[in-house]
């Protein structure tokens, strides 16, 4: 009742009613009628109305107006943080100088306010959404605080009155159950519902939640009040279950609750279920992984159980914390709105809300602890969801608030678990997509592995929480207690076994693989962000010795999780052939952790490590995937498609490799220095499957290698041993240098950008630690060994950056090619690198030939790691040596450079790394090969006879027969046969696999294991012969009486092909460090070299070796086989020369092309522009077709015609006055002013003329192609016409075109590619007006001007109808559609001829100006330009002037009368005054207009009568600048000298003469002069006078010039800029009387046909005869048509500011005019400064976007836009655009597209210029080759 009441009063009376009551002692009536009034205003069933929300907003305010109410509030804001929240794609700021966490970030307003100078920050767009840092002194430095944050202005701010905040803490919190009654009613179970439509719901809570989020920015004392509100427990119990009698309340209570009970891990079912499943039969594999009762049952997936899938493993397990798991119970508001926000999957309004309350220190730790306990719930919701993505993003939104402050983290690590919920959500998560793996054993595996092919891991869903997790990893205190916590250490260890062994490739031997899976990429995501980058993060915090225990600890338990994972996958000895995995978790953090326990914590490894035979298991895997990744190199995988070598890239690719290859090498090391060398030398040769093929015998059988495959097997087994005994990163390497070799070996690969070498170190991937490890800075590092060259432009138009290459000392010391294969991720670049270095040898001389890979010396080794030496001094490999290099020597197949590279490689590692301790410790395998294990001593030791399995059919057997049958003695065949044993004694035999197997049994005995285990079948070396199989194997007995030392000298002979090429002088003076660089001859000089030096018994066997000198005595090979293999060998040689020759003389063809095609800078070979000038003088002009190749004149029937672009330009409209170009507008306060350009300025004369004259005449007074006129270009190729029609239709068939448009008409020149879209006709008859047309004559001036009168009286011809004429029509067609329709309708009646006439003689116009700008703007250059070199002027003026032709003017309205006699007409609207109209036009239409060819006295004649009108109107311009007594005095001293002879050629008298007529009209003078001329104060002398006359002459003598040359081959001699005028002068026959008044006058070239006076006088009174209308406005417009100015400065695109902040930070939130939004991808015009919107719908027109439309109203359908959003420069050219590149460039040279990296950008002055050049000279089409249509997109 009462509230029904209240209701009907007005709402601001009511607020302030209600807030007295409240404020009295006893207030409970007060507190009733809230209530009431509460209840019925605010009622969720009736869903959100705005008249809620006014009510609260008024009862809030309690009878102020609410804005005042928000001002009150806010003055007391005692906040300290910034905290401002952003949502994705928001621009903000982190500077790694101030941060403290790596996720700190600020806002632009922060940042901007902060001083940052010199600190190591970028711009970002946000990802996930965040929040601005500053303030927080948790997160970032106090230093990098904005100035308004700086001051703690908490302290001074007042206390709040108690009455302010009143309403609000009565109001607030049923606004707020309000709200969660609304969600609890809206939300329905995703089964349900199968449109379950969250976001309708959450659309009408909108303002409801606005609301709220408007509240939290009122500052500090409404947050508490909030948060009062929302972690009260009370409010939350009386509220929540909602009053008895509201049955709505009850309804929406009980959905809440059944939400809640799914809210558990283990939903209740699952509960009994899971106490029943543990008496499974112990036969599933019990996992007693930790140290609880897991049990293994399989289930069906979902029923989706496909035929070949492999079934889902499911744990269930009891694992340790109950509370996790259980169903969660709420006890505040808070806790619900985040379970709410939670299950309507993070909306962004409510995200918003929650991150907004942040700077509120209570709320934050409530918060904190609220998001943990529903941390499991999240990461159910996020499993279900369908669009993770998002979810993701916002989950991380809030958590990176969180956890990124150590204070937080740790407080509720201590508080709520923080860690185990994390690994134990972790654990569930990746528990749903288990399967057994099928590593090793595949039938009895009892090891589960994620399936990488599950949507969990394939969309990384899984990565909100793995970020988390590494997040509050990275805080010392929150690592110490998980490392120092044994029961998580051991979980995490289970869940990264989940990792090892995922994704596993078995080898396709028989078929191709049907479908390609490409889960690989999931699996290595999975290892690098939930394995890899935790391990990272707990390394940092393992730096120093206090933290050895942590260290300890996990190594035990990675030995543990090892040892249960060898038996779970079944593992003894061997590995499963044909198997490969490259997922090794378990394996890298031993490594790692190892490597750091022995570098930084001075642990001592051999307390780490396991026994021997542990040791011997953990290095198979490893070294299979070495060997597999030369297997995949050796195309041995190709069946498995393309992804295998994939898998292989990114194994080691930059930012994997520290995680990968890295340990999984250290590990090897580690191995190799621990256990028995024969024993790890043996394993590889036999992993790398070569075994068979090292014997000494020429022909083997390998039972697991194709032939060819054998050779890149044996180059990597021999590549990786180089590796292993020389890569020291682990070993022993400080941070620096380990930096600085990465740096060199990616700047040798190739010249590198600073930001890709960035990205290519591997950086320490974890986040704490900056970009780089160690102490010196990678700037540092980077100047040290390489140079800057700066971002140059080439010609062909690709962009370079800026680049950084390696230095000359860095190639001569640093090259390490062994570094170099280790990084590279694509075997050419190997090559390259290689390349790169033979030309720094040949460029500084020092090595001319084919160098072989440089030797480098290694840092000293760790002492731990002694034992890797070991390897380089075992019999194993010394065999292994002494065999390669002899079956080098003897040219045995599959032998290859780089093998004997390598071998060299591993002879010289042995020679620089002596073994310490010499235990004589004879072993009795295969002594008699070598007495010992040192390789010095091995070196000189001879081997005499060595026995060997060989088939039958080989070269060794055929000579043991032809000997027995010189001896006459029976062969033996038997291979038993016992006589070769008791003969040779000493031969030797050498099996690597028996050895190693009795190596192993060894190992195995001396551990105290029973040996039964280690026995197998011994499969691999007893071989069944299969049907059809090679010969039998016999032994034989091979005599070589050779050591390693003598196979090296005649190695060496035979590389040189020289005798002696070692003589014994050689010995006497060798110094091993001058062969640093050099090819095999220095490698092998330098090797004997320090084996001489080192020991004096090798020195003397060298020298008796050499001594001996004998030809080397390669056995000569007659089986048929060899032959063939040199025959080929010497046809591959020929085929290669062949090639080559034909290559070059290909190169020389192309090469005379190019000089003819694009030669630019001599005008001699073109066969267009001059021929009239070296032929004889009647003969035809010969035009070569460029697509039949034949040669011959144009002719009526046959027309040849020109390869043109035509495209509409407007450069010409957008020339100003100033040289200076406008300055692109970066506040409010500047802009740009269109008015003064030349267009604007052209188009305002044309309208002003059309008010007061004749429409007809008008058009004729003007040219009109500024804006949106025709430009011609020529490649200066030729074509028949009719070949170029049937190309086209090649073109129409043939489908695969890029970027142009063949039905447009669009082609490219079939010769040199060039862009065109027509055919320019060539005229029969020879190319230039030469001859005859040339001849002077002496007729008098008046002779001249009668005869241009009356052919200009002869009408139009009709041309004949021929071939030639219709090629003429259709250029004229295409010239016409070429511009749009605005651009040719300038007259009052649209399309009549007038119009088209004035258009025709405008293209001409326009391309002689463009002509002329190209040219500079003067003609001071003289001839050769390259724009004349291209020009087709000459063809366009006769197709124009044929077509002019028709037009006959009528003669009365002939303009040379007028300019030719004395003539008087009347008319009612008068034709335009020649004083006002425009000279170059008239002397285009007359030239146009004639008869063709001209003869060039005609032609004189016309520019000298055009001259003397230019120079009358030259006068009238200056006079109206004149102030009145200038004027005066000017006139008088004029009437003086009018008297003198040739005083018509003198500019006083002419000058006077003209201001006297004029002064005669009514005020032509006088309107606003006086404002004028206090701007121009400057006083007129006769020297600037006459300059000024000069200037104002010389754009009509400069076209007149042109138009000459083009029309009758004159040169055009260059100049200097002084004496152009009298040059241009006299080139036109303007020589008048120069002698009289000296040569730099410009009146003396006049030349009158009448007198001067008369006719300056007839041609004022057309003027004076107007000024009868004296309206204001009119004498104004006829000051400015007198007044006008033709010079103009170059056009120029605008000054953009040096720093693109500048340009970003006012554009980039610039709303669109249009819409008032701002753009999502802003850009602006750079020709006019214009804001558009690229790809905006907002500003679309007819289906056109505003960007394209721009571009054809400022640029004629070419427009250049700067894209805000990417710092890249778009080019639109019609109805194609190209990426043109960016003009901002970093510091280091580099563009920035898309602001990825966000760092600060300068313009690049010379980019720029090109940009302006390419749009000045019209060659867009040209220089940029990747174009796209727009489809009016843009």
């Amino acid at each position: 009742m009462m509230a029904a009441s209240l209701l009907r009063r007005d709402k601001k009376s009511t607020a302030a009613h209600l807030k007295a009551d409240l404020q009295r002692t006893d207030n409970s009536s007060g507190l009733r009628q809230l209530q009431e009034l509460l209840d019925s205003v605010l009622n969720a069933e009736r869903g959100s109305d705005p008249e809620a929300l006014d009510w609260c907003k008024w009862l809030l305010a309690g009878g102020d107006g609410f804005d005042e109410f928000c001002r009150a509030v806010r003055s007391y804001d005692n906040a300290t943080l910034c905290g401002l929240v952003w949502t994705a794609n928001f621009v903000a700021y982190r500077c790694r100088t101030c941060g403290i966490s790596p996720c700190m970030s600020l806002c632009a307003e922060c940042f901007n306010n902060g001083d940052h100078t010199g600190h190591d920050f970028n711009m970002f767009r946000s990802q996930a959404g965040g929040a601005c840092d500053c303030g927080d002194g948790n997160v970032m430095r106090e230093s990098g605080f904005c100035s308004r944050h700086r001051l703690k202005t908490g302290e001074n701010v007042p206390s709040v009155p108690r009455d302010l905040l009143l309403m609000s803490e009565m109001v607030l919190p049923r606004f707020i159950i309000t709200i969660i009654q609304y969600l609890r009613d809206g939300y329905t179970e995703p089964e349900s519902a199968a449109d379950r439509d969250l976001q309708k719901v959450l659309q009408q809570l909108e303002p409801h939640i606005s609301f709220l989020e408007e509240l939290t920015k009122m500052g500090g004392a409404m947050r508490t009040v909030l948060t009062k509100i929302l972690t009260n427990q009370q409010t939350f119990k009386e509220l929540s279950m909602g009053q008895e009698e509201n049955v709505y309340a009850k309804r929406n209570y009980e959905k809440y609750l059944s939400a809640l009970k799914s809210s558990g891990l283990v939903s209740v079912e699952e509960k009994g279920a899971g106490a029943g499943a543990t008496d499974t039969p112990a036969g599933a594999g019990a996992l007693s992984l930790l140290g609880n009762t897991c049990c293994l049952f399989c289930e069906d997936q979902d029923g989706l159980q496909g035929v070949g899938q492999r079934k889902r493993v499911k744990l269930s397990s009891t694992t340790k914390d109950p509370s996790i798991m259980d169903t969660l119970k709420h006890k505040c508001f808070l806790e619900e709105l985040l379970f709410w926000t939670i299950k309507y999957e993070f909306p962004q309004k409510m995200v918003t809300f929650l991150l907004n309350m942040l700077p509120d220190q209570d709320y934050k730790i409530t918060f904190t602890k609220t998001f943990v306990q529903h941390y499991a719930f999240i990461m159910k919701t996020l499993m279900k969801s369908h669009e993770s993505d998002t979810m993701s993003n916002r989950i991380v939104h809030i958590s990176v608030q969180l956890f990124s402050n150590e204070e937080l983290a740790r407080h509720v690590t201590e508080e709520c678990q923080l860690l185990d919920i994390m690994v134990t959500v972790l654990l569930y998560m990746m528990e749903s997509c288990l399967i057994k793996s099928e590593l090793q054993d595949e039938e009895n595996n009892r090891h589960v592995v994620v399936n990488c092919g599950e949507a969990l891991l394939k969309n990384n869903t899984y990565w909100p929480l793995v970020s988390d997790f590494i997040n509050i990893l990275s805080h010392q205190s929150v690592a110490n207690r998980f490392l120092e916590d044994h029961s998580l250490l051991l979980l995490w260890m289970s869940f990264v076994s989940f990792f090892q062994g995922m994704n596993l490739n078995k080898r396709e031997l028989n078929e191709h693989v049907e479908f390609e899976s490409q889960t690989y990429y999931a699996a290595f995501a999975a290892e690098l962000e939930a394995c890899a980058q935790p391990m990272w993060g707990l390394l940092t915090h393992c730096k120093v010795k206090e933290t050895q225990e942590y260290t300890k600890t996990v190594v035990r338990y990675c030995l543990e999780t090892l040892q249960m994972w060898f038996d779970a996958i079944g593992f003894v000895d061997e590995p499963a052939l044909n198997q490969l995995t490259f997922h090794l978790p378990l394996h890298r953090y031993y490594a790692m952790f190892l490597s750091k326990g022995v570098k930084c914590q001075g642990l001592d490894l051999d307390s780490l490590l396991p026994d021997q035979e542990m040791l011997m298991k953990i290095m198979v895997h490893p070294l299979q995937i070495q060997a597999s990744l030369s297997e995949i190199h050796s195309n041995m995988w190709v069946r498995n498609g393309l992804q295998i070598k994939g898998q292989a890239m990114t194994y080691v690719q930059s930012h994997f490799c520290n995680s990968m290859i890295d340990p999984d090498i250290y590990l090897l090391q580690v191995c190799a220095s621990r256990l028995d060398p024969d024993y790890f030398i043996s394993s590889v040769f036999e992993r790398f499957k070569v075994v068979d093929l090292l014997t000494m015998a020429s022909q083997h059988q390998n039972a697991v290698l194709d032939s060819e495959q054998e050779r890149p097997m044996l180059e990597g087994a021999l590549t990786f041993l180089v590796i292993l005994c020389s890569l020291r990163i682990h070993l022993g390497m400080s941070d620096d240098e380990i930096l600085r070799a990465e740096m060199v070996s990616q700047l040798c690969m190739n010249d590198r950008t600073h930001s890709s070498l960035l990205d290519l170190i591997p950086e320490n991937p974890n986040p704490k630690s900056g970009v780089v490890p160690g102490s010196c800075s990678f700037e540092e590092m980077l100047s040290a060994i390489a140079d800057f060259k700066a971002p140059v432009f080439e010609p062909g138009g690709s962009m370079q950056q800026g680049m950084y290459t390696p230095k000359a000392e860095v190639w001569e010391n640093e090259f390490d090619p062994i570094m170099v294969i280790l990084r590279t991720v694509y075997r050419r670049d190997v090559q390259s690198a290689m390349d790169r270095y033979a030309a720094f040898l040949k460029q500084s001389g020092i090595h001319t030939g084919n160098p072989w890979p440089p030797y480098k010396e290694r840092t000293p080794l760790h002492p731990c790691y002694r034992g890797l030496v070991r390897l380089l001094h075992c019999k194993t490999l010394h065999i292994v040596i002494f065999t390669l290099l002899y079956k080098i020597w003897m040219d045995h197949q599959n032998m290859s450079e780089h093998v004997l590279c390598m071998v060299l490689y591993l002879i010289e590692l042995g020679l620089d790394n002596p073994v310490q301790d010499d235990k004589v410790e004879e072993e009795h395998c295969h002594d008699s090969w070598f007495p010992g294990t040192s390789l010095l001593s091995n070196l000189h030791h001879v081997i005499n006879f060595v026995r060997v399995r060989v088939p039958e059919t080989a070269s060794e057997v055929e000579r043991k027969r032809e000997r027995e049958r010189e001896r006459e003695t029976p062969a033996s065949t038997s291979s038993e046969s016992s006589t070769f044993g008791q003969n040779l004694r000493e031969a030797q035999v050498f099996s690597l696999v028996a050895e190693r197997r009795r190596k192993f049994q060894e190992i195995i005995n001396r551990s105290n294991h029973e040996a039964s285990q280690a026995v197998r079948p011994k499969s691999s070396s007893s071989r069944w012969l299969p049907p059809g199989s090679p010969p039998q194997l016999v032994t034989e007995i091979l005599e070589i009486r050779e050591s390693m030392l003598s196979l090296l000298v005649k190695l060496h002979q035979k590389l040189s092909a020289k005798q002696d090429s070692l003589s014994l002088s050689w010995l006497a003076e060798v110094d091993p460090a001058h062969h640093a660089h050099g090819d095999g001859l220095t490698a092998i000089e330098r090797i004997l070299a320090k084996a001489a030096t080192r020991s004096r018994h090798s020195k003397r066997c060298l020298q008796e070796i050499c001594g001996k000198v004998f030809p080397p005595i390669p056995l000569k090979k007659n089986s048929p086989g060899d032959k063939k293999s040199m025959d080929k060998e010497e046809r591959r040689q020929r085929a290669r020369e062949r090639q080559q020759k034909l290559l070059a003389e290909f190169a020389s063809r192309q090469k005379s092309f190019m000089e003819t095609a694009m030669d630019v800078e001599s005008p001699e070979t073109d066969a267009v522009m001059d021929m009239g000038s070296a032929e004889p003088l009647d003969s035809e002009v010969l035009y070569d077709c460029v697509i039949c190749g034949q040669s011959g004149p144009s002719t009526e029937d046959r027309p040849t015609g020109l390869v043109v672009l035509l495209q509409a330009s407007s450069v010409l409209g957008h020339r100003c006055r100033s040289d200076t170009p406008k300055r692109l507008p970066t506040t409010d306060e500047e802009h740009i002013y269109p008015e003064d350009t030349c267009g604007a300025t052209h188009d305002v004369r044309l309208s002003l003329m059309q008010r007061y004259f004749k429409d007809s005449s008008c058009l004729q007074s003007v040219s009109v192609g500024w804006d949106g006129g025709v430009y011609v270009q020529t490649c200066g190729h030729t074509l028949h016409i009719d070949c170029h029609k049937s190309y086209m239709e090649s073109l129409r068939n043939d489908q695969v075109l890029q970027g142009f448009s063949v039905d447009k008409g669009e082609f490219t020149c079939p010769l040199c590619r060039q862009f065109a879209n027509s055919v320019l006709p060539c005229r029969p008859g020879r190319g230039m007006e030469t001859g005859a047309w040339h001849t002077p004559s002496n007729k008098s001036m008046s002779t001249l001007v009668k005869e241009v009168e009356d052919l200009q009286e002869q009408l139009g011809i009709f041309p004949v109808e021929s071939n030639l004429s219709k090629e003429m029509e259709s250029v004229i067609k295409d010239i016409k559609s070429t511009t749009q329709k605005k651009y040719m309708d300038y007259g009052k009646n649209p399309g009549s001829p007038d119009n088209d006439f004035l258009f025709m003689y405008s293209v001409a116009r326009t391309n002689l100006e463009l002509e002329l700008v190209h040219r500079g703007g003067n003609l001071c250059s003289g001839g050769a330009s390259a724009a004349a070199k291209r020009s087709c002027l000459n063809q366009l003026f006769h197709v124009l002037a044929m077509h002019m032709r028709l037009y006959s003017i009528d003669s009365a309205y002939n303009p040379w009368t007028r300019l030719t006699q004395s003539t008087y007409c009347d008319d009612e609207r008068p034709e335009v005054p020649m004083l006002f109209r425009d000279v170059p036009s008239l002397l285009i239409i007359f030239i146009l207009t004639m008869p063709q060819p001209l003869r060039k006295e005609h032609f004189t004649c016309v520019v000298k009568v055009l001259y003397s009108l230019q120079y009358t109107q030259a006068l009238a311009a200056l006079s109206v600048r004149f102030s009145r007594e200038e004027r005066l005095a000017w006139s008088n001293s004029g009437a003086a000298k009018k008297n003198t002879p040739n005083s018509d050629k003198s500019w006083e008298s002419l000058l006077g003469h003209m201001i006297s007529e004029l002064t005669k009209a009514k005020d032509v003078y006088d309107t606003n002069s006086e404002e004028t001329l206090v701007l121009s104060s400057s006083v007129w002398s006769p020297h600037s006078i006459e300059f000024s006359l000069q200037q104002f002459c010389l754009p009509f003598l400069r076209l007149s010039c042109l138009l000459q040359h083009h029309l009758y081959g004159d040169g055009l001699p260059g100049c200097l800029v002084e004496e152009e005028f009298s040059l241009l002068a006299g080139c036109l026959g303007l020589s008048g009387s120069v002698q009289c008044s000296g040569a730099s006058s410009s009146a003396a070239r006049l030349e009158w046909n009448l007198d001067a006076f008369d006719l300056i006088s007839q041609w004022c009174s057309e003027v004076i005869a107007l000024s009868d209308t004296p309206t204001h406005d009119f004498l104004a417009s006829l000051q400015s048509l007198l007044g006008q100015d033709p010079q103009w400065a170059a056009p120029r695109l605008l000054h953009l500011p040096d720093n693109y902040n500048t340009i970003f930070q006012y554009y980039h939130r610039k709303s669109c005019t249009s819409c008032g939004k701002t753009p999502k991808d802003p850009a602006l015009c750079l020709v006019c400064g214009a804001f558009v919107c690229l790809k905006g719908h907002c500003c679309k027109q007819q289906g056109v976007c505003e960007c394209v439309l721009h571009s054809q109203h400022c640029g004629a359908a070419t427009g250049i836009f700067l894209l805000i959003n990417a710092s890249v420069i778009i080019i639109i050219r019609g109805h194609r655009f190209c990426l043109w590149g960016s003009v901002y460039l970093d510091a280091h040279g580099e563009e920035d597209r898309d602001l990825r990296r966000g760092k600060p950008l300068y313009l690049c002055e010379e980019r720029y210029r090109v940009l302006e050049q390419q749009w000045v000279s019209h060659t867009f089409d040209h220089i940029n080759k990747r174009w796209g249509p727009h489809y009016n997109g843009l």
